[in-house]
């Protein structure tokens, strides 16, 4: 009994963490109500800036990317025990994130600046809907699941884990990836777009575009053919463009997730 609740406290804890994570994150790439953000005044060297915040995202990348991978999962799981691993994968995530917090350099410069107080009003409000829909999305898929907790739960309550089917809820029947969405009007919904601020967004929008092939092989993998169909009727990040969207495939997809 005593391990089950040392391994709920860990997911516990690792979970705190990310949460205080996240509510940084906002604070940090808005630039507001943190002690660090993205823009500032440079104390470094463009060059040596650039090196430093390069090696912070592509850190990040890494971790994200090869720690999330069946393969790395499989070996992972020798070491550690299978219900902490979504649970360390998150507390590593939160650390990557943690560090870029903490190291980031400031570039200078400005690339736009919009003045207009409705049009800063507009990206604002774009801002606070892509972290809305970040938070949304996962919890349309199983927050808990994604984040740890259900697996360090079931492993208290002295239960097996169950892998969660594949549906397609709400904004998932519009894009495959509202998550990514919340993501994107995050990082560009901003009215004063900073060197470091572009950097950011830029290396974040081709992460999630590299991460959606790896995590879609993996999906396609896990679910087959339900998935596939789901590939092939629903647009990937812009909802409303697929030109000849199949009904045949549409009925398919809803019977299968229902």
């Amino acid at each position: 009994m005593f391990k089950r609740i040392a391994f709920f406290t860990y997911g516990s804890l690792s979970y705190l963490l990310f949460l205080g994570t996240f509510l940084y994150a906002i604070g940090f790439i808005g630039n507001f109500g943190v002690p660090r953000t993205l823009d500032g005044t440079p104390s470094k060297s463009l060059g040596i800036a650039l090196l430093i915040d390069v090696g912070l995202l592509t850190l990040f990348a890494v971790q994200h990317s090869v720690m999330a991978r069946k393969g790395f999962k499989d070996w992972w799981t020798r070491v550690v025990p299978k219900p902490l691993e979504r649970s360390t994968y998150v507390l590593f995530s939160s650390l990557a994130l943690i560090l870029l917090f903490w190291q980031w350099q400031p570039l200078g410069g400005v690339v736009w600046s919009i003045e207009d107080p409705f049009g800063r009003i507009v990206l604002h409000v774009l801002f606070a809907f892509g972290w809305a829909l970040v938070l949304v999305a996962t919890f349309l898929i199983n927050h808990f699941d994604l984040f740890g907790l259900r697996q360090v739960w079931l492993y208290l309550l002295g239960r097996p884990y169950t892998t969660l089917h594949f549906g397609t809820p709400g904004p998932y029947r519009l894009v495959r990836h509202p998550l990514y969405v919340g993501w994107l009007f995050a990082f560009w919904s901003t009215p004063t777009m900073t060197l470091a601020h572009l950097l950011f967004s830029l290396a974040t929008t081709a992460y999630i575009l590299l991460a959606i092939q790896l995590e879609e092989r993996d999906l396609v993998r896990e679910h087959g053919e339900s998935y596939e169909t789901y590939r092939r009727s629903v647009p990937m990040l812009i909802p409303f463009t697929r030109r000849h969207r199949d009904p045949e495939l549409a009925e398919r997809i809803s019977m299968r997730t229902q």
